[in-house]
């Protein structure tokens, strides 16, 4: 079955055809709703509450962009919104970083495997590590991360650089610890 073909199942209601959605696309949906909650079981709330979304709102899906992009949006809204809910979001100040944009990572990187680098990832704290997620791998900009997360733009970048810096500390260490 195509995507389209599936997209017009679902919006014609039929089950087969959302199981089949729920079949190729609750993996990814699953890992990106675990970027921005806490733990595991969040994320499947996360994630069930997100295709509950998807499904009330498919009717007025429009295919101008990536379909699996849309979705992705709908689930880092929605683990977001989780997030605050369950009164797990940290405050953010908006004191400006006096750090730069971009920052060089150490050699270490390529020796290191993905599961040890999300482990990484994971271990900022939760702030840094949502605004770290919302842009380097979500692709936001500073504006959208700013409208998603009721902070401003400048916040947006110093929470980015804060957390660019903890984890070249922490790939630094790895590094130590590794030779």
């Amino acid at each position: 079955m195509t995507e389209q073909e599936l997209i017009q199942g679902c919006q014609k209601g039929k089950s087969a055809h959302q199981r089949e959605l729920v079949r190729r696309f609750a993996p990814i949906l699953l890992t990106v709703c675990r970027r921005y909650v806490p733990d595991l079981p969040t994320a499947e709330d996360a994630l069930q509450e997100t295709f509950i979304r998807v499904f009330r709102h498919i009717s007025g899906y429009k295919p101008s962009g990536s379909f699996e992009g849309w979705l992705r949006r709908i689930a880092v809204t929605t683990s977001l919104k989780l997030r605050k809910k369950m009164r797990f979001a940290t405050e953010f100040p908006a004191e400006k970083a006096h750090l730069p944009e971009t920052v060089l990572l150490p050699e270490v990187l390529p020796r290191l495997g993905a599961e040890e680098i999300l482990r990484l990832i994971d271990g900022l704290p939760d702030g840094y590590r949502t605004v770290f997620n919302l842009s380097i791998i979500d692709g936001y900009s500073h504006r959208e991360i700013a409208g998603l997360l009721h902070i401003t733009e400048s916040a947006s970048r110093s929470h980015l650089a804060r957390a660019r810096k903890q984890l070249i500390q922490r790939i630094t260490q790895q590094e130590k610890i590794m030779l």
